[in-house]
């Protein structure tokens, strides 16, 4: 890619959809996902309270405990996961649906990203 060698992304400092149906959007991340929001003038939400990214793809992934449980919760508040709880080759746990916005999102068990303790 002409001028990629200029440029060096050195992480991602914030996501953000564009959401098409707020009451919904709040209710996936907020009282589904819990993500606590600050909510600023004219129904900003933004929070600083999740760690960063530890990868990059075209789609957004949220690493939880129990991707059983998480799938189970996302279940019963209507969404429906287009892969359920599926270990894949590298050792990852994943569900999937599509977000309010039209997102690919997993929610995932990821052991190699996780601090050691």
């Amino acid at each position: 890619m002409e001028g990629a060698a200029n440029l060096k992304v050195l992480f991602i400092a914030g996501f953000g959809p564009i959401v098409s149906d707020t009451a919904e959007s709040r209710k996936l991340y907020r009282d589904v996902l819990g993500i606590p929001f600050k909510e600023e003038a004219g129904g900003y939400l933004h929070t600083e309270a999740v760690p960063g990214a530890k990868s990059f793809a075209p789609w957004l992934e949220f690493d939880v405990d129990s991707v059983e449980k998480a799938t189970a919760v996302l279940e019963s508040g209507g969404y429906r996961m287009l892969l359920k709880i599926k270990k894949e080759p590298w050792g990852q746990i994943v569900s999937r649906f599509i977000s309010p916005e039209g997102i690919l999102v997993g929610i995932t068990f990821t052991p190699w990203m996780r601090e050691q303790k």
